[in-house]
């Protein structure tokens, strides 16, 4: 079992930048892919950025690619997402996610975090 908590979402105008972070506890997060994905009101869970266990390899989204980074830090079980050039369109909540293998296919997930709100004003 992992348990994961998110962090750091709030308030931002257009523009501006927000770092989360997902601290993980229980098994080693070492052991696990983690992503993040994001849901707007009405919509489906999307994949935003996902990074491998070693934090080797990365992949992201098309519409959050140059904006956003994803990192990891495996001493302190806690993965990262750096938010830059923030737009309206990124209000959504963000959850993060460990899985065995490395994939942006959010049904293939087996641990979730509670989500954080993240709200982009014009």
């Amino acid at each position: 079992q992992v348990q994961l908590v998110e962090s750091g979402g709030g308030l931002v105008q257009a523009g501006g930048s927000l770092r989360l972070s997902c601290a993980a506890s229980g098994r080693t997060s070492s052991n696990y892919a983690m992503g993040w994905f994001r849901q707007a009101p009405g919509k489906e869970r999307d994949f935003v950025a996902a990074i491998s266990r070693s934090g080797g390899s990365t992949y992201y989204a098309d519409s959050v690619k140059g904006r956003f980074t994803i990192s990891r830090d495996n001493a302190k079980n806690t993965v990262y997402l750096q938010m830059n050039s923030l737009k309206p369109e990124d209000t959504a909540v963000y959850y993060c996610a460990a899985d065995g293998i490395l994939t942006m296919v959010p049904r293939s997930y087996d641990y979730w975090g509670q989500g954080t709100q993240v709200t982009v004003s014009s």
